[in-house]
């Protein structure tokens, strides 16, 4: 057993690489990456063609980005390198800055130039906030840290334009240059925008802000007289914090009012803007967030004294929205690397695709990344119609908060999932899953959380009957088309008879909610195998029909159902 080994006992290896080969690479999932995730996607396609057939070749163009190698490379490179605060210069000058990678810069760039932030206010074509919603659906496919200024920059103009001491903000705005610079507001070819509402004392409750406001001055700002206060304070979430300009809010005389924050001040000084720490946060890694400190800073009143909160619910609808779509979108990019994933890799002599649990996981997913797309986009279809329609502007008032917790909310669940379908695979962070994951749960938190979005579906139904009127009146059209929707339909009513009177019941309502306006969307405009399935497994009540985790859907759905749903889903074909 210890005899030395003898030349004669050697095989020489053929050549020097084979000598140091342990193995070949293979089955090994294709890139993730050479598509358009735009013309790839059918729900997509035809969502656009009904709605704004003249925005095509613009999302073309967004969706062409999503599946760009290099541009998915920028994302990396974004979230890989992290903002860095500047709070001096070196020579001891107070800045308040914020570095980025070049990435960052180049993400934002591609954004602005797209109109992400900002083709709902400058298209004069119709459904603009619907066309609008398809590109920001398409940008969270693309890098979901620069989707928080593009859609706060979207929100804004709806502050900007009502003002009159604003009007040069709603203009820049609407620009298509991104310029990272501490330029005045004048000499900029676009802006970005912020918000800084919530302090730690309060978080949602903006009630309770601490920040005070002191009038300071009257005086001409580009052509309109603005009405200047110095402000006291501190802002536990600030978001962008390098942003040009940041609404904000304080008291005045224990009344809330909102304000405009410039960062540079008409004469060209640096405001009284202190950036006390980014925030290091669990995912959202590109962009900063901050906390901020308010020292003698000067603001422009936005609305009258006391009407603060008010003003930035005007404001409110749109982030909402926007968020909705955005989560939208990051189940869209999960649901599509989950597809490649399984689709370019064999199992047990197959691809992981076909094989029959797999199949069901990814049939499963498609029919909730479908109905949450189309959750969203009827909201923005409503979103076009505000103050226009009467019917619409109601059934935005409340679906608008209902689309936002419960998109917001699954995303996380559907990303888990789609990590679940790469295995580790996808739980590092050279692929992008990894990356969808920890970015999933965001938008749940930011701009009201689960608990806030329910509780203001339950505010609009006892404040306006209009909105109760507005859902019922959004099912008639699709009565018959199936028996379980219908019988679903029956317990609607006095679910929204008795949330009015019981908060304990606002979830579940909401929920309830979701699920009817997906189902009526679906029947509207997918396929049988989707709206079936949809059917028995969301809203049917027979036993088995599905479980709590996705994958678990019984046999009121056939493998060859599943297989019909997964192949209507696939943006990356062979």
């Amino acid at each position: 057993m210890n005899a030395p080994l003898t030349a004669a006992r050697l095989q020489e290896p053929t050549s020097l690489a084979d000598r140091f080969s342990t193995h070949v690479v293979r089955n090994q999932a294709s890139p993730g990456t050479g598509f358009n995730a735009f013309t790839g996607d059918c729900v997509l396609t035809a969502a656009i063609g009904r709605e704004a057939p003249w925005a095509a070749e613009r999302c073309s163009e967004v969706g062409r980005l999503a599946g760009d190698e290099a541009v998915q490379e920028l994302a990396r490179l974004a979230n890989r390198n992290l903002p860095e605060l500047r709070t001096h210069d070196r020579f001891g000058n107070r800045i308040d800055w914020v570095d980025f990678h070049p990435a960052w810069h180049e993400l934002m760039t591609l954004a602005w130039r797209h109109a992400i932030p900002n083709l709902a206010w400058t298209a004069r074509e119709p459904h603009a906030h619907f066309a609008r919603a398809v590109l920001a659906y398409l940008w969270n496919q693309v890098e979901h840290g620069t989707g928080c200024p593009t859609g706060m920059a979207y929100a804004a103009y709806a502050g900007f334009v009502a003002d009159p001491a604003l009007a040069i903000w709603a203009e820049k705005v609407c620009g298509t240059q991104y310029e990272f610079s501490r330029r005045e507001v004048a000499l900029k070819p676009s802006v970005v925008v912020g918000y800084a509402m919530t302090e730690k004392q309060g978080g949602s409750d903006l009630r309770e802000t601490q920040t005070t406001a002191v009038y300071s001055h009257s005086d001409d700002y580009h052509g309109a007289t603005a009405h200047w206060y110095a402000l006291t304070g501190h802002k536990w979430f600030c978001s962008v914090p390098q942003s040009d300009g940041f609404f904000t809010l304080a008291k005045v005389g224990g009344q809330i009012t909102c304000f405009f924050l410039p960062r540079t001040l008409p004469d060209g000084s640096f405001n009284r803007f202190f950036i006390q720490r980014l925030k290091d946060k669990s995912g959202n890694k590109s962009n900063a967030s901050s906390e901020v400190e308010y020292c003698g800073t000067l603001a422009i009143r936005v609305g009258a004294e006391g009407r603060g909160i008010r003003e930035i619910i005007s404001h409110s609808h749109l982030t909402r929205l926007d968020f909705a779509v955005g989560s939208a979108g990051l189940m869209r990019q999960a649901l599509t690397l989950a597809l490649n994933h399984a689709g370019t890799r064999s199992g047990f002599g197959m691809p992981l695709a076909r094989l029959p649990m797999m199949s069901n996981v990814l049939a499963d997913m498609a029919i909730e990344v479908e109905a949450a797309t189309l959750l969203a986009f009827r909201v923005a279809r409503a979103t076009d119609d505000l103050g226009k329609d009467a019917r619409q502007t109601a059934f935005a008032r409340v679906a608008t908060p209902v689309a936002k917790f419960f998109n917001c909310s699954i995303a996380a669940t559907v990303a888990n999932e789609a990590v679940q379908c790469h295995g580790g695979n996808g739980f590092i962070e050279e692929n992008p899953m990894a990356r969808i994951y920890r970015e999933a749960p965001l938008n749940s938190v930011w701009e009201g959380t689960a608990n806030m979005m329910c509780m203001d579906v339950r505010r609009a139904l006892r404040r306006n009957p209009d909105c109760r009127e507005a859902l019922l009146a959004e099912f008639r059209d699709v009565r018959g088309a199936s028996s379980e929707f219908d019988a679903f339909l029956e317990g609607i009513g006095g679910l929204l008879d008795a949330v009015t009177d019981d908060e304990w019941l606002a979830r579940p309502v909401s929920e309830a909610l979701a699920r009817a306006i997906e189902g009526a969307e679906l029947i509207r405009h997918s396929t049988g195998e989707v709206v079936d399935a949809f059917m028995a497994t969301r809203i049917g009540t027979s036993r088995y029909s599905r479980g709590a985790l996705f994958g678990t859907m019984g046999r009121s759905i056939s493998k060859m159902q599943a297989d019909a749903i997964v192949d209507r889903a696939q943006v990356m074909r062979a």
